[in-house]
């Protein structure tokens, strides 16, 4: 039985994962985003949105979709998505996005989460590009603008994802009470098997 790791609200966590171990992401409370980045444990490649995007052809990613790297290789497979909408177009919520859009400072952020944790597994944590936002639901209308709603994950639900290479990944609970349906933060929870 996979043991199951808590992510506390707005915060975040590193682990490895070794070529064909499976990662399940849970949203224990329901409504709660996160996001996650990985890079090859000998870093030369990272996750990217774009080579994502062109060898899948879609920006809603879900069962049977694989996340790219920047070296144009596969990292992760989604094999199973319970929840079935996730963004890969923002980027991670930081500072500077606090302070101009809501006038705030020395918030928690994601990336501050991602960085931290890529530290912790002692891998270079730039440059630290779009990271997949995994129960975050993004709508696009028909003139391109995009709409954060409220994630659709329920009280345990989940995604499990396969590494394709050995892998760095970092996680985080997204801080942004617009990425959570307007409510607070909540905990997110993974297991590895």
């Amino acid at each position: 039985m996979p043991q199951r790791k808590l992510i506390p609200p707005g915060h975040g966590d590193g682990l490895c994962l070794s070529r064909g171990q499976h990662l399940r992401l849970i949203d224990p409370e329901g409504g709660q985003s996160g996001d996650l980045f990985a890079v090859s444990l000998d870093g030369r490649q990272r996750l990217s949105n774009g080579r994502t995007f062109d060898f899948g052809g879609t920006v809603y990613l879900s069962a049977g979709n694989q996340l790219w790297s920047d070296q144009s290789e596969p990292l992760l497979t989604i094999v199973a998505d319970e929840v079935g909408r996730h963004d890969f177009l923002y980027a991670p919520c930081n500072d500077d996005m606090y302070r101009k859009q809501y006038g705030l400072t020395n918030h928690r952020n994601c990336f501050s989460s991602l960085t931290e944790a890529l530290r912790t597994l002692g891998v270079a944590p730039l440059p630290l590009p779009t990271a997949f936002n995994f129960f975050m639901n993004v709508d696009i209308d028909a003139n391109g603008k995009l709409h954060i709603r409220a994630p659709k994950s329920r009280a345990g639900a989940s995604m499990v994802l396969r590494a394709e290479l050995d892998l760095a990944i970092a996680l985080s609970a997204c801080p942004a009470s617009t990425c959570n349906g307007g409510g607070a933060t909540k905990p997110l929870a993974y297991e590895v098997f």
